[in-house]
């Protein structure tokens, strides 16, 4: 049962309540990628005092000097936060300050597949030592079920210098007390048809009074929040709106490889298909899955699974359909030039867009960064254009060192490959000026031409 009322909350937590109803709370954010910057603004602008940390001194001197690294996100509106009182340190100690903490770093895969929660740890350990009484922290970062309890909280609890622990009102003098709470990010970079605070917050607290300290903080830039009975509920209620995605994702790319050799069009099928006004819901083909979570977050269930000796067949199976995609794609080029009397040893490939999707800037886990190291295991010379992406160096599982290139020449390529369907693009001209188009997503849609081999 949720605690709502402050006359049943112990006098620090009351405290903390009230500051957070009357946004007068401090609220410290822990990383400033894409979520932990967009959230600090939606804070800021709420009228929070907001201040954001990084280990990266140079977000960190981009945001002090009103600049933005983020291209979705204007100069203006960190200008704008900046004059609301948010300021970016690289300064741990100032979490004792804060009213809430909220961690927002990336939870990657290994190169064996397996769950890295390193920044999860990291991170821990750095705010530990800094937590104080009635201090709520908050875990944004996708993972599986029981991170919370099992990694964080230890954490926190062995390295504080108070002696602090996460226990429930009552069993404990509150002054020795910090409250701890899972609330699952729902970033959707290039989404324009739903403003970021109308996404409904799904809080779960390691205990009631951190539930509703959580989902308090939460109700004052969102338009509501979504209580839940335990942090372990939060974990899994993300990784179910991620492998739901990567499922019906991996059903299409299945159905659009069929679909080929049937010599049927999947995308007209999908078309017709999203007629019905009941019972079906539309999701497209693609070269490969991108971004921080549909292509990691069933790998962290069916990691998890096997703690319980139980196989998510299932999940894993879309997950290897979706994870071929890049090869798949690469074979399709080798077939469309292969038709034009070209080998792709010794071709010359222009790829259009960086990005895992049109009009960001984000380049987490895109098919491009394979699909640019199959070619080139073939003997292309590949190049790109991407006008979110100048320059792509170096990842945690790339090193590129590449530049992206104009359009002016795109005659002068063999083909022309379509991984991201940047709105950007005139795509009649591309067609009009190339040799040959490969389009992966759609793109050229409309567009009759012998050209084009879609895939």
């Amino acid at each position: 049962m949720l605690m709502t009322s402050p006359e049943t909350l112990p006098r620090l937590a009351t405290e903390r309540l009230e500051r957070l109803q009357a946004r007068t709370a401090r609220i410290g954010i822990i990383g400033l990628g894409y979520v932990g910057l967009p959230l600090s603004l939606l804070l800021a602008e709420a009228g929070f005092k907001v201040t954001g940390f990084d280990i990266d001194q140079r977000k960190v001197t981009d945001l002090e000097a009103g600049r933005s690294y983020i291209f979705r996100i204007p100069a203006e509106e960190i200008q704008s936060a900046r004059e609301h009182g948010f300021n970016a340190t690289a300064d741990f100690s100032h979490l004792v300050d804060q009213d809430a903490i909220i961690l927002c770093v990336p939870t990657p895969l290994t190169g064996h597949r397996e769950p890295d929660l390193s920044y999860i740890e990291n991170t821990a350990h750095s705010i530990a030592p800094w937590i104080q009484p009635g201090q709520l922290v908050v875990l944004e970062s996708t993972t599986y079920p029981g991170t919370t309890e099992d990694i964080l909280i230890p954490i926190l609890e062995a390295e504080n210098k108070l002696g602090l622990k996460t226990q429930a009102a009552g069993e404990q003098n509150e002054s020795g007390v910090f409250y701890v709470a899972f609330s699952p990010e729902r970033e959707d970079p290039g989404n324009t048809d739903v403003a970021r605070h109308d996404i409904p917050k799904v809080v779960g607290g390691h205990e009631p009074i951190a539930t509703e300290l959580a989902a308090t903080l939460y109700e004052g830039i969102f338009t509501r929040a979504i209580r839940v009975s335990t942090t372990r509920v939060a974990e899994m209620t993300k990784l179910l709106e991620n492998i739901y995605r990567c499922v019906n994702i991996a059903l299409v790319n299945e159905l659009k490889v069929l679909s080929m050799r049937m010599g049927v069009d999947i995308w007209e099928v999908i078309d017709a298909a999203s007629t019905k006004p009941f019972g079906f819901h539309a999701f497209y083909p693609g070269p490969g899955l991108g971004g921080h979570c549909i292509p990691i977050d069933p790998f962290y269930l069916s990691w998890k699974a096997k703690e319980y000796d139980f196989n998510t067949r299932f999940i894993e199976l879309a997950g290897e359909v979706n994870e071929a995609m890049p090869e798949f794609v690469t074979a399709q080029v080798g077939k469309a030039l292969n038709q034009h009397k070209k080998a792709v040893n010794g071709s010359r490939i222009l790829m259009l867009g960086m990005s895992y999707k049109r009009d960001i800037d984000d380049l987490r886990e895109s098919p491009s960064l394979t699909i640019i190291e199959l070619l080139r295991e073939q003997g292309a010379e590949v190049l790109y254009n991407d006008p979110y992406h100048p320059t792509v160096g170096r990842g945690r599982h790339y090193n590129l060192n590449m530049s992206s290139t104009s359009l002016t020449d795109i005659e002068q390529y063999d083909c022309v490959l379509i991984v991201t369907d940047h709105t950007d693009y005139d795509y009649q001209d591309i067609v009009n000026r190339s040799r040959l188009v490969i389009d992966t997503r759609n793109a050229t849609k409309g567009i009759k031409s012998p050209k084009i081999h879609r895939c």
